[in-house]
């Protein structure tokens, strides 16, 4: 079964604009093709997302369907009138490593998110995702005894437990007891079933 590329590619018309950093990337590479305003990896069925193209698409906000693009090492979000950009808009591109956006906005995370930040006419363009847990041993506080930072996106982090610890705040410790947990799962959707059953056959008998 192929696999159905992401909506976000078709948010606006065409290829990747001639110029942009996604189109510089795409080209740069040959084992790559373009996909709407996505550049991904070539192949009989669609590839992974490796860059994408939202420039001068009149977008006011971040679009939802951005979460569609977290394997993305290229994004440009330049010429539009983009107002903010929320902090978790950017939540599991850990792969991104070059960013254009509109020069009135900042690089997700800060510039201390990035190595290096420029400006190019009318855009910012935030370039080398830095991983924010080697960058402050503040941010190892964040994290529960147990467990080890991870980056997350520009500027944010998770806590992963290390084996074999896991469950609320890593204090569980041994293998995941996945038959206790797949057992009380079941019972659980069938009892729901049996009452939700139980109560439709009900309404349908009164008059």
């Amino acid at each position: 079964m192929a696999l159905r590329p992401p909506q976000v590619c078709g948010l606006c018309p065409g290829p990747p604009r001639n110029g942009s950093i996604v189109a510089r990337f795409c080209e740069s590479r040959h084992d790559t093709e373009s996909d709407g305003r996505c550049c991904r990896e070539r192949g009989p069925t669609p590839g992974q997302l490796l860059g994408l193209d939202l420039s001068n698409c009149s977008l006011h906000s971040v679009p939802p369907g951005l979460a569609e693009a977290t394997t993305a090492m290229v994004l440009d979000l330049t010429e539009n009138p983009l107002t903010a950009l929320p902090s978790g808009s950017f939540l599991g591109f850990i792969r991104l490593q070059s960013l254009a956006v509109p020069l009135t906005l900042q690089c997700p995370g800060g510039s201390d998110a990035w190595q290096n930040v420029t400006v190019e006419r009318s855009s910012r363009l935030c370039q080398g995702q830095r991983n924010p847990c080697n960058s402050s041993v503040e941010l190892a506080w964040l994290c529960p005894e147990n467990s080890v930072c991870a980056p997350d996106g520009p500027g944010l982090v998770q806590c992963l437990c290390e084996s074999p610890f896991h469950g609320y705040k890593c204090l569980r410790e041994g293998p995941f007891p996945m038959l206790l947990f797949g057992g009380i799962l079941g019972t659980v959707t069938v009892s729901l079933s049996l009452l939700l059953w139980g109560t439709q056959r009900r309404k349908a008998k009164s008059p």
